[in-house]
């Protein structure tokens, strides 16, 4: 991971987690070391379930992550949608965070003056075309997803492309959830090509239950480099640091 750029995993899921580690706890652990988790859930016919539900709107809030439930079929375009929506976020927390060492606290952005307001707003939008990308891609294969790799894998090819036109790297790691040898499986290391997905896709098999809370574990051991007791010194607020509001 390039310091001082944006780290995310995005969980793709049809269901709520029955093995295993509560996920929205792992996901709070995740926000302690600068991941942002965004979540969505696919519904089938209607069907996710209330439960299914408030688990996906939990995880995402404990990762101060975004969260969408959707179809199948308007998978492409919300996965386009929640990663550029949680850039935007992330970049924004930590300006707000920078501002408080500048101003002072309880000062924030719509109490500068506005031409301050707008150099702010060049800032965090220049920071989302340029800052290094990483994207870990955690998707449930459980029995249930069976009807909706496809789906998936179409959103995950139109996410490439619609990242190309920035001018910072992006990277993807693609991960599935459950496998036979762990509660995880990790397809493809950080990579600039997502051409690896078709090959990736065409192995992957559905089966068994839905360990969401063990896989979102594992897959954030990998992106850290921790272990369950590691620390991590990483500075990645003083990404920031250069600019003046």
């Amino acid at each position: 991971m390039t310091k001082g750029g944006l780290k995310q995993i995005l969980l793709i899921t049809d269901g709520c987690s029955n093995e295993g580690k509560d996920p929205v706890a792992v996901a709070a652990m995740a926000r302690e070391q600068g991941i942002t988790v965004n979540v969505i859930g696919i519904l089938d016919d209607g069907q996710l379930g209330e439960q299914g539900i408030r688990e996906v709107e939990e995880i995402a809030a404990a990762a101060g992550g975004i969260h969408q439930v959707v179809y199948s079929h308007n998978l492409p375009k919300t996965v386009q949608m929640v990663t550029r929506q949680a850039m935007t976020q992330t970049i924004q927390q930590v300006v707000h965070k920078e501002l408080q060492h500048i101003l002072g606290q309880g000062q924030s952005v719509e109490a500068l003056p506005p031409e301050k307001r707008g150099q702010v707003v060049e800032v965090v939008e220049h920071l989302g075309e340029t800052l290094a990308l990483d994207v870990l891609i955690l998707v449930d294969t459980s029995a249930s997803m069976k009807n909706k790799m496809a789906a998936v894998k179409e959103a995950l090819r139109d996410l490439k492309l619609s990242l190309q036109s920035r001018s910072g790297e992006n990277r993807f790691s693609l991960w599935t959830y459950p496998h036979t040898s762990g509660y995880a499986c990790k397809h493809m290391d950080f990579s600039t090509e997502l051409e690896a997905l078709d090959r990736v896709f065409s192995r992957l098999t559905v089966q068994g239950t839905t360990p969401t809370g063990p896989a979102l574990e594992e897959a954030l051991f990998y992106f850290t480099g921790l272990t369950p007791c590691g620390q991590r010194t990483d500075d990645d607020e003083g990404m920031l640091r250069e600019y003046v509001f």
